[in-house]
């Protein structure tokens, strides 16, 4: 069975903190996989890395066998504990900024957004 993600020496820092120190992993493909540990512990960091959402300091992360690319993080789904929102942002905004970050113009993500938000009745958000 191949492998669906490997992280090789994945190393990540903010400032003087260190968050990740050389981490190796590999996930299986149609294996079930999780990270548990203590609060400050890197998991959300590599979490973060695994979907480019940041980058590494040092190290590599594959998604079968070929390095990670935007059109692979499509494929893998992320549900955070926290809900990952910014608190002095508006809903329309975080909704913007999210859509952009996977790729959308901002215009698709403002008419896909409209279309969204009317179906749910948040056009007021």
């Amino acid at each position: 069975m191949s492998n669906i993600i490997e992280c090789r020496n994945v190393s990540k820092h903010f400032g003087e903190k260190v968050a990740l120190d050389g981490v190796s992993i590999t996930i299986p493909e149609g294996g079930i996989f999780g990270l548990l540990g203590p609060n400050g512990a890197g998991k959300t960091t590599l979490i973060r890395i695994i979907n480019r959402i940041t980058i590494p300091n040092q190290g590599e992360v594959f998604f079968k066998d070929h390095p990670i690319l935007q059109s692979d993080v499509e494929k893998i789904g992320y549900l955070p504990e926290e809900r990952g929102l910014y608190r002095k942002m508006e809903v329309g905004d975080q909704a913007m900024y999210l859509a952009q970050l996977k790729g959308m113009s901002a215009a698709e993500a403002r008419e896909a957004l409209k279309e969204w938000f009317i179906r749910f009745g948040i056009q007021d958000w």
